[in-house]
């Protein structure tokens, strides 16, 4: 427990340093401009790096992970899907796993039952906290485009006035803002509740649960209680995307607050663990073909080496056999 509280403090001093920067030094430059570039560079710089090496990494061996028939005989039904020997079967494997977390839905969840019964099953609330946080994630990020384009893109209007579909509320309460809070709290109390989750949990993990949970919390304040000029905070984020940083007067300390803590998020981002996300496209469990019947895997890491082999040793020490009783292919 002492690791979530390590997190949680270090969150709140997070929350803190924008307050008295902006609030008691008004450095609004630093925080609407220099951090969120400072954040912009760490991200790209980090992100490109971690693709690349994990671009150049070999594969050594061939590790696919499947859970179905393997293409072999001509009379063997073969699951393309679950062990795919194709290029469309892997497509569609590594779709449901990206789009829809199907490897949730695995028996990975072991349970001790009555009689002393060892029971696996799927982790469906994992599987559903994890949908319902990661698609509400996407279209939250796709509305905030309206704050980076002039005049919004119609796609962009579109999907707001859906996620807004129930007008609960004024200003009208998002879909997303209730799913993503909801999908986050579950990740993060089944670190907290469960004693399993607790042991394996690292400062680091509680870190980024809760750093998402206070930038989705200060937008959703932001939103509802604590007002902000919201067309000054595009001007803002116009000029920044431009090149040509203008800071607009007045905008609210809850806006230099989010974000701080966003671009905090960005530049932790490419070395934490959220990095699964494109990590999973360079995973060899994830993107190679089952295909080791029809074709063979070679190692990248293998080069031309001297070998000394068994004609060239019993040529070395042929003598030294016979003289021990040892048989020789050889006479």
């Amino acid at each position: 427990m002492n690791r979530m509280w390590i997190a949680l403090i270090a969150v709140l001093a997070l929350i803190i340093i924008p307050w008295v920067g902006v609030g008691a030094a008004g450095l609004t430059l630093l925080f609407g401009v220099g951090i969120p570039y400072i954040a912009c560079l760490i991200f790209f710089v980090g992100f490109i790096y971690r693709i690349v090496s994990w671009a150049q990494s070999p594969v050594p061996f061939h590790i696919p992970t499947i859970c179905g028939q393997q293409k072999s005989l001509p009379w063997i039904k073969a699951n393309n899907r679950e062990s795919p020997h194709s290029y469309w079967g892997l497509f569609a494997r590594m779709a449901l796993e990206v789009l829809f977390f199907r490897s949730l839905l695995r028996n990975d969840r072991a349970e001790l039952k009555q009689r002393q019964r060892l029971i696996y099953s799927s982790n469906r609330f994992l599987w559903a906290g994890g949908l319902l946080f990661h698609w509400s994630l996407i279209i939250v990020l796709f509305r905030h485009l309206r704050f980076f384009t002039e005049p919004v893109l119609p796609g962009i209007a579109f999907v707001q006035n859906l996620d807004a579909l129930f007008h609960v509320g004024l200003p009208a309460l998002y879909i997303t803002d209730v799913a993503i809070i909801v999908g986050l709290s579950y990740l993060f109390l089944r670190r907290v509740i469960y004693p399993q989750m607790r042991l394996i949990s690292l400062p680091s993990d509680y870190f980024v649960l809760l750093l998402i949970i206070a930038v989705v919390l200060s937008g959703v304040l932001m939103r509802h209680f604590f007002k902000i000029d919201a067309e000054k905070a595009k001007e803002l984020a116009l000029s920044i995307a431009s090149f040509r940083p203008v800071i607009p007067t007045a905008i609210g300390l809850p806006f230099y607050i989010h974000l701080f803590l966003v671009s905090i998020l960005a530049a932790y981002l490419p070395f934490s663990k959220l990095m699964h996300a494109p990590g999973v496209f360079f995973s060899p469990t994830r993107n190679l073909k089952n295909d080791s019947r029809a074709r063979r895997h070679i190692n990248p890491w293998s080069y031309p080496v001297k070998v000394h082999t068994y004609e060239e040793y019993e040529d070395e020490f042929r003598e030294a056999m016979k003289e021990a009783g040892l048989p020789v292919e050889k006479e």
